[in-house]
């Protein structure tokens, strides 16, 4: 828990923007924002961006996000993998309109790009 604790804070401290999006969004589906919830926590951070990629926003403003994420996968713990695996990017596009999710699709790494195809087994275009 401790290493996905780091990866939340860190995410939090270096993206304020989208964090706190993200945080309403927790608040929303758990009530609290609490750091004990951080796996959680990262798909809320995956619904504010769908919310993002619905709005139209330029998925330039991520790209930091996309490419830090991805960085924090190279000799990652297992635990962090999962995280970001499971509760961040299967949720990454969801109920996202193909139209709106294809420049997000494009500015995504291809680390998080292999774990979504993983999971879903086709692009959300």
């Amino acid at each position: 828990m401790e290493a996905i604790l780091n990866l939340y804070n860190s995410v939090r401290s270096h993206f304020p923007e989208i964090t706190a999006k993200a945080d309403r969004e927790h608040v929303r589906l758990w009530d609290e924002l609490d750091p004990e919830l951080a796996y959680s926590w990262f798909q809320s951070l995956a619904n504010a961006l769908n919310t993002e990629m619905c709005k139209g926003i330029n998925p330039n403003s991520h790209a930091a996000l996309f490419i830090f994420i991805s960085n924090n996968l190279e000799n990652c713990t297992k635990e962090i993998h999962t995280c970001i695996d499971v509760s961040f990017t299967e949720n990454l596009f969801w109920q996202v309109p193909g139209e709106k999710a294809a420049p997000y699709w494009h500015a995504l790494p291809d680390p998080l790009k292999e774990l979504y195809l993983g999971f879903h087994r086709r692009a959300p275009l």
